[in-house]
């Protein structure tokens, strides 16, 4: 394809993107397919000759579209936001085209150094720790996932429990790691990967808010100390998937530093909510941590992927995950005067994903990001006080931030039924979760697309479908 042509299908694919932007409002937000039905339109052999790209193009509104679940549609209440934008769409186009791989400094300076800068950039906006910027120990980095985040955690605290032999030597077999009943399920992988193994995993229980209980987890610590194993890493969720429940960072972290185990705060989901200077309390006692993620994908208008991660001494992660072959050797490398990126993640490739942060911090300022969040919280509490407010309905958990949980007062098979009568529609989706192990029906708000005639309409249905 030369550049002329792509210039001219490019044009053509910004206009379907465009267009579907446009009626994605008109569409079912669920997939309309059964299982299957998609690769049984597709052919059953690769092309053997290559077509003209405007075929191609002409086969996502039939093919793609009908099986999509419509994530950026205004009625997408499941889950978590995934919301992307348009400068962040626009910001991949140009990564892509780029082809960088950002692996080590030398391989894409721009790559490495924007990287570091936005990043820092996101430390100021939502107030962390200095300890956690670059120039010192610590620093930060874009992460696929809130999962490798949680993982390359895990194998930098699993190198610092094990005396820094970890990496050639293996994990020491006394290592513990623990985490909520309703952490990701994120902790429980990483032990796996990391060898740790699932009867290293310590279950710390909650509060009536579901918030992890400090005292549970001193009591695991010191049993843990007694029967001769050693506190790994403690995982603390800043809004669990559930239910958005805070740990108490603070005397979390005072427990790890009194027993040496590495903190790593996931706040994956509510982590954007620091942006606005009222919710910057989820992070009390942040100054404690070994290590903090949130992912912009989520509520923060940027793409998937995109998951920010810091640490506050790096040099526990580099011995855990340097792998420095002959052929990557190279003398700014060698220098020590540059971030090589990939030692702070499992792969060795990486993406510029630095551009699609950039682009989006810079279209809509701190000021446009904030009112985004702001609107979502507002939205989220006026659905909360009509449910408070209504008999047939209980909140199921506290209203926090932009999630809802609610039940319907008649039970479990109520609460059921009005979730699949409301999904059945095709104008909503909602996803549900157990907490004290009753089904309870999330809605997620963050989306782009989302504004207040939506939650009405949507509170219509609740109220006509109760």
């Amino acid at each position: 394809m030369s550049p002329e042509e792509f210039r001219r299908h490019g044009h053509a694919v910004v206009d379907w993107v465009a267009g579907y932007m446009e009626r994605v409002r008109a569409l079912p937000v669920g997939p309309q397919v059964a299982p299957g039905e998609v690769r049984a339109r597709l052919p059953a052999h690769p092309p053997e000759y290559g077509e003209p790209f405007e075929a191609v193009l002409a086969d996502p509104d039939a093919l793609v579209v009908p099986g999509l679940t419509n994530w950026q549609h205004p009625g997408f209440l499941a889950y978590f936001p995934a919301s992307v934008s348009g400068p962040s769409i626009l910001a991949e186009l140009v990564s892509a085209g780029l082809g960088e791989q950002g692996m080590l400094w030398s391989t894409s300076p721009a790559c490495t150094e924007l990287e570091t800068h936005v990043l820092d950039w996101l430390v100021e906006l939502l107030a962390l720790p200095d300890r956690f910027r670059s120039g010192g120990a610590g620093g930060g980095v874009i992460q696929d996932s809130a999962s490798s985040s949680t993982l390359v955690a895990l194998l930098a605290a699993r190198e610092r429990a094990s005396g820094f032999r970890a990496a050639a030597e293996g994990a020491d077999p006394r290592l513990v790691v623990y985490a909520s009943d309703q952490a990701h399920s994120a902790a429980e992988k990483a032990a796996r990967i990391a060898g740790l193994g699932t009867d290293r995993l310590r279950t710390v229980g909650v509060d009536d808010a579901f918030a992890m209980r400090p005292g549970h987890l001193a009591e695991l610590l010191a049993a843990d100390r007694a029967a001769g194993r050693v506190p790994c890493m403690v995982v603390a969720t800043t809004g669990t998937t559930s239910s958005l429940a805070m740990d108490p960072l603070r005397p979390v972290g005072e427990l790890c530093r009194e027993h040496g185990a590495w903190l790593h705060v996931d706040a994956a989901m509510a982590g954007t909510a620091a942006l606005c200077p009222e919710h910057r309390w989820i992070h009390d006692g942040l100054e404690l941590a070994d290590s903090y993620c949130f992912n912009p994908h989520k509520w923060m208008l940027v793409n998937f992927d995109c998951s920010a991660f810091w640490v506050a001494d790096r040099s526990s992660l580099l011995r855990a995950l340097s792998v420095l072959p002959e052929f990557l050797r190279n003398r700014a490398s060698e220098s020590g005067e540059v971030v090589d990126y990939r030692d702070w993640q499992v792969p060795l490739g990486r993406r510029f994903r630095a551009l699609k942060l950039w682009a989006t911090l810079r279209h809509y300022g701190a000021e446009g990001l904030r009112r985004h969040v702001r609107a979502s919280v507002r939205l989220a509490a006026e659905l909360a006080a009509r449910l408070r407010s209504d008999p047939r309905f209980e909140l199921a958990a506290p209203a926090r931030l932009s999630l809802v949980c609610f039940r319907h007062r008649d039970g479990e098979d109520a609460t059921r039924r009005l979730l699949e009568r409301v999904n059945a529609g095709g104008r909503f989706l909602l996803t549900h979760t157990r907490l004290r192990d009753r089904f309870v029906v999330r809605v997620a708000i963050g989306n782009a697309a989302t504004g207040a005639e939506d939650l009405e309409r949507l509170w219509k249905l609740l109220d006509r479908l109760a």
